[in-house]
């Protein structure tokens, strides 16, 4: 039996991930020692052997391609991603391979060199990118796309993406709890998906507490078409100041601090600033920012096992997969009431 037996059927039978069986069993550890003996117990009852595994399941290349405006010394987000890939790739027995895709090969849609030369059995594309770019991704090449922090409109492709929608009203409803009830969102919309689900979960629950979306309260950060961050052209305070801003992203309202900073306000003491990510920008601002952080180990994990079982020929979850996190209190937001 034991060649039959796949590390998918172990995971669903002790509640765990394909990554964290395949650590368990390989003495890599990632498990508590109670979780360690119920899958090595399971294993064993399954009839599970490592070398059959391995054997059916020979090494491959992911490749790994991301806009170039995403990889700046402040989009570190995503290279954080790909570390988590490369780690999870390296525990299943493969490869996960970066290629950067500039802005020139966008607009000429020239096609990634991993996937031209035939170099990858797989591709993970890493954010948005232009409709007739990722177009000519499904179409010029067989096989498995998987679409990580970005979710397209055709229902048959595999995405990864947090729980922007519900992160951000998770969010909103805090700041309301906090006694905020003037509360602006900060975020060019539809530059990327995320800012735009992040917003209309923003939007829901203001609604839901009575109150009115401000046109001068929703605050561009970002170029639309290049996706970059412009502090200085953007991020316009309005003349009528709420008493909280929600951001889409922590590097955001870390630039938004700085600039209420120079402005003379004080942060949470005069106005309160709430992110989203979790994820530290070191040198923008001092202030820690409350925020509601995303699950990237979750997400990149999932991403590669998603690839690689299509490959293999692995029964998985074909589609959607969104991935929940965690409001995450520091001390950019003010309590006004008890």
């Amino acid at each position: 039996m034991g060649d039959k037996v796949r590390l998918a059927d172990i995971a669903e039978k002790t509640g765990v991930s394909i990554v964290s069986v395949s650590k368990a069993l390989s003495g890599k550890g990632g498990v508590s020692r109670q979780k360690l003996e119920e899958i090595k117990k399971v294993a064993k009852e399954l009839g599970y052997e490592p070398h059959t595994y391995a054997a059916r399941h020979p090494s491959k290349n992911i490749g790994v391609i991301c806009r170039e405006s995403y990889l700046t010394r402040f989009y570190s987000f995503y290279w954080q991603m790909y570390q988590d890939m490369n780690k999870t790739a390296s525990l299943m027995g493969s490869f996960a391979m970066l290629e950067v895709i500039t802005s020139d090969m966008e607009r000429s849609v020239e096609m990634p060199r991993l996937l031209a030369e035939g170099k990858v059995d797989a591709c993970i594309v890493v954010g948005n990118m232009a409709d007739d770019y990722l177009a000519a991704l499904r179409k010029g090449f067989d096989i498995p796309l998987v679409y990580l922090d970005y979710m397209g409109t055709d229902p048959d492709m595999d995405c990864v993406v947090s729980d922007s929608f519900y992160g951000a009203y998770a969010m909103t409803n805090y700041l309301y709890d906090m006694g905020h009830t003037k509360i602006a969102y900060v975020g060019t919309l539809m530059a990327t998906g995320s800012i735009t689900d992040r917003y209309l979960g923003y939007q829901k629950s203001v609604l839901e507490h009575g109150g009115k979306i401000r046109k001068e309260w929703v605050i561009d950060d970002r170029d639309a078409k290049t996706g970059l961050t412009d502090a200085e052209k953007m991020l316009t305070l309005p003349k009528e100041m709420p008493t909280a801003f929600f951001c889409n992203c922590d590097l955001t309202a870390a630039l938004l601090i700085k600039k209420l900073e120079k402005s003379g306000y004080r942060v949470p003491k005069d106005i309160s600033v709430a992110g989203y990510d979790n994820y530290t920008y070191p040198g923008i601002c001092e202030t820690e920012i409350t925020t509601y952080e995303v699950d990237l180990e979750e997400m990149s994990k999932l991403a590669v096992e998603i690839a690689l079982n299509n490959v293999w020929g692995e029964d998985y979850k074909k589609g959607l997969h969104i991935v929940c996190g965690k409001l995450v209190e520091k001390e950019s937001v003010k309590k006004l009431h008890s």
